[in-house]
């Protein structure tokens, strides 16, 4: 492993985050509020230690994957670490279990939150935890490579171990031309999305902050009654359109940008993105009609419901634990589902799910018809067999890490629905979960072992196992 490259992309790393820290800062100061002095202090320490880190460029400036996964699977643990003291300097979440938990929370667009109220939070605050959902939406990482030259080459392999999907492609030759496109449109849709707030008459700092949060499909909001407190069927229109948008893989949004529109209609995850959204809202219509004064009510929640949990935002606009039992199985599945590969949110991935439909069909064919040859094809191409390998590993990975986190929390000693369906938000990055843990209530009762074991689990899902999981294997570490 080249670790003098790792420590110092990891020390450039700390060093973007000391400057992103001066942004709540800044609102702290036009606010007047003392919080801006914690967001200060903090942002110069690890400015001094990514300096420390990042001192000497190193000669051999290549990352290969072990360095990529290395260097993304601790700079998440370390960025979320450092993001969490003004939390506690200020005060405001004096537990270390607890700011760690509510900034990992933030950076992997979680939403899930320990704070029972916001009224009491200052603006700087508010804003770092929706501005995390930002950050963390894209990758910082991505926003390094964009922005900042790191390695003289093969930085494809920091972008492989970040960008959530079972394949990451190129939009041009260069790398960091790529990512610097995705963040570009990535600006530009939380900016418009911003306008778009404000003019359905949403405050200014509100409409950032949501726009925030939409983008990076966190969920984070302004107070507890979230995005039900503006009553808007505007508002609720406007977000579930732009949960939707972040949702679908920025590769397809910037060819529909260039003008190649057939990509965009021959891809088989959109479609298939698309018509789980349609098919899941019209089923919870239906179900919960009864509830509401008309059928349009009653879909203005339920595809709202359905795009934020899809897409695994977390917004809310219903207790959706009061909804019949059949809209919360299909809630509680799509979040299992999530969005597509190359976007902003989490889960599975449609992409994922799609290509072992295919192989599981694939392979019933060749039970019947044990000599035919056969490819498996995906988006017009030919999936190699490294491809469902890699996908199955992935499953096997997420299934023991969503079995060993269970038999944790069940220490807890409290409802399994409850305790199922926190382990499912926190390791598919969705936010709320259900019962104790739903629309109307948060993980802050919850035992430091099962916060800080969430917060691996968080980890794990944004980064999609192997980042993480890795640097608790042996023969990782062997030269």
């Amino acid at each position: 492993m080249n670790k003098k490259m790792v420590l110092f992309t990891i020390g450039k790393l700390l060093k973007v985050e000391s400057i992103l820290l001066l942004l709540p800062c800044l609102v702290g100061l036009i606010f007047s509020e003392k919080e801006a002095v914690s967001y200060a202090i903090v942002a110069v320490f690890v400015f001094i230690i990514g300096t420390l880190f990042s001192w000497k460029k190193p000669k051999n400036r290549n990352i290969y994957a072990k360095e990529g996964f290395f260097i993304v699977g601790v700079s998440w643990a370390l960025l979320s670490l450092f993001g969490g003291f003004p939390f506690m300097l200020s005060g405001e979440i004096p537990s270390f279990a607890d700011a760690f938990f509510e900034t990992v929370s933030g950076f992997t667009t979680t939403g899930s939150s320990i704070l029972s109220t916001l009224s009491n939070m200052s603006h700087a605050s508010l804003f770092w935890r929706s501005f995390t959902h930002w950050i963390g939406g894209m990758g910082i990482l991505v926003f390094t490579v964009a922005f900042i030259p790191i390695a003289s080459g093969r930085t494809m392999h920091i972008l492989k171990a970040e960008m959530p999907g079972p394949i990451i492609g190129k939009l041009v030759s260069k790398v960091h031309v790529t990512a610097r496109i995705l963040y570009v449109i990535y600006t530009v849709l939380t900016l418009v999305q911003i306008i778009l707030l404000i003019l359905g008459g949403m405050p200014v700092f509100d409409s950032i902050l949501n726009s925030f949060a939409t983008a990076g499909t966190g969920g984070f909001s302004m107070s507890n009654v979230g995005i039900a407190g503006y009553n808007s069927a505007y508002i609720d229109a406007v977000i579930t359109v732009f949960m939707i948008l972040f949702g679908i893989n920025f590769n397809l949004i910037y060819f529909f940008l260039i003008g190649k529109i057939l990509p965009v209609l021959k891809s088989e995850e959109l479609r298939g993105y698309l018509g789980i959204i349609a098919v899941s809202t019209i089923l919870i219509t239906i179900n919960i009609s009864s509830q509401y004064s008309s059928y349009l009510k009653a879909f203005r929640y339920a595809v709202f419901q359905v795009a934020s949990i899809i897409t695994t935002t977390g917004f809310t606009t219903a207790n959706y634990d009061l909804w019949p039992m059949f809209s919360q199985v299909i809630l509680l599945l799509l979040m299992f589902v999530g969005a597509c590969a190359g976007s902003t949110g989490g889960g599975i991935k449609v992409s994922r799910i799609q290509m072992l439909f295919k192989h599981a069909i694939q392979e019933l064919k060749r039970i019947v018809h044990s000599r035919s040859v056969t490819s498996l094809e995906y988006e017009g191409e030919t999936i190699a067999p490294k491809t469902i390998g890699n996908i199955h590993a992935y499953l096997v990975l997420y299934l023991l890490v969503f079995v060993g986190s269970l038999l944790i929390l069940s220490l807890e000693n409290i409802d399994f629905q409850t305790i199922f369906s926190a382990v499912a938000t926190c390791i598919n990055n969705v936010g709320p979960g259900f019962k104790a843990i739903g629309p109307t209530g948060n993980f802050g009762f919850l035992s430091d072992l099962s916060k800080l074991t969430l917060s691996l689990v968080m980890l794990a899902g944004r980064l999609e196992m192997f980042p993480i999981l890795l640097l608790f294997s042996k023969s990782f570490w062997k030269t």
